[in-house]
């Protein structure tokens, strides 16, 4: 596994994160079929204004750069110190994400490790997350470390 720095975001890093997390979340809902186009970026905002009325300073929320020993930056975490379902003693992982360069190379295993390890310095026993069923190397990755599944959704097109 890949040597990673983890270190807070700065406020540049959040507000560039924020804006590409909310075109990314959009397209996720559209492609899953969710969401209309029309509604799709509204939606996404909402969504993450909903989640942090703080912005970056919103309580309990943890937004983590990971760098390689070089310095640059291989991926991103977004992490709560609570579950949004409210299940005691969990975290929840919003997003993580590797840059595109370093997708494959166990970069993705680093930065799990990492917001698990930085969960659990703050007392946090468990982390839950969600993921698209069609996100095959994400899944595949949850699952190869130790994550099960406790819910389910699927959908079928009728037309």
């Amino acid at each position: 596994m890949p040597d990673v720095l983890i270190r807070q975001m700065t406020q540049a890093e959040f507000d560039d994160w924020r804006a590409a997390a909310i075109r990314s979340h959009a397209d996720e809902q559209m492609a899953a079929g969710n969401w209309s186009p029309d509604e799709a970026e509204q939606l996404a905002t909402e969504g993450h204004d909903a989640l942090l009325p703080g912005g970056f300073a919103t309580p309990g929320m943890l937004f983590l750069a990971a760098d390689d020993p070089e310095g640059d930056r291989v991926g991103i975490l977004w992490l709560s110190e609570t579950h949004p379902r409210g299940i005691p003693d969990c975290g929840f992982l919003y997003d993580i994400e590797v840059a595109e360069p370093y997708r494959g190379s166990g970069y993705g295993r680093a930065l799990l490790t990492a917001a698990e390890d930085e969960l659990r310095s703050r007392g946090v026993q468990s982390l839950g997350l969600n993921v698209f069923g069609d996100n095959t190397a994400a899944v595949r990755l949850y699952e190869t470390s130790g994550y099960r599944v406790v819910t389910q959704q699927m959908l079928k097109s009728l037309t």
